[in-house]
């Protein structure tokens, strides 16, 4: 979706911070609205990457913020090289990044640990998560 279309629904249906909207709360990732319908943190560990976080309810910032905690590399190296990954195995402040495993293997570690974990070839841009590398251009940040 372009850039300008999320802000058009954005703006559409805009609430004030923990004013609950008469239609529901939007969510940019359905496992964000999952979790949050379940009162629990985000199993896919989203809280990383913060940009989607932005239009989330303030309590349910919290339990993610709260659940949210990288894994030990060590582990994560081991039960990724269990699963076939091949290169190194990094953490990051937003995902783990891995080389040499498909979607599905990615998931399981990403749902086990509740963060993040790409496919280095496959690198998640900031603002980009998820997204067609068009109708995002990167903002400044200086």
């Amino acid at each position: 979706m372009p850039e300008e279309s999320e802000a058009r629904i954005l703006a559409a249906f805009h609430q004030p911070a923990n004013v609950p909207a008469p239609w529901g709360q939007l969510f940019r990732k359905t496992s964000c609205a999952v979790a949050s319908v379940h009162g629990m943190a985000d199993y896919n560990g989203h809280f990383g990457i913060r940009e989607l976080c932005d239009i989330c309810p303030l309590a349910q910032l919290q339990l993610c913020k709260d659940a949210w905690q990288a894994p030990d590399l060590e582990v994560i190296t081991r039960q990724a090289r269990a699963l076939g990954a091949t290169g190194p195995v990094e953490i990051t402040d937003r995902a783990i990044l891995v080389e040499g495993l498909d979607e599905h293997p990615r998931y399981f570690l990403q749902h086990g640990f509740g963060y993040q974990v790409h496919d280095r070839r496959h690198p998640h841009h900031p603002r980009r998560h998820g997204r067609a590398d068009i109708g995002w251009p990167q903002k400044d940040t200086a």
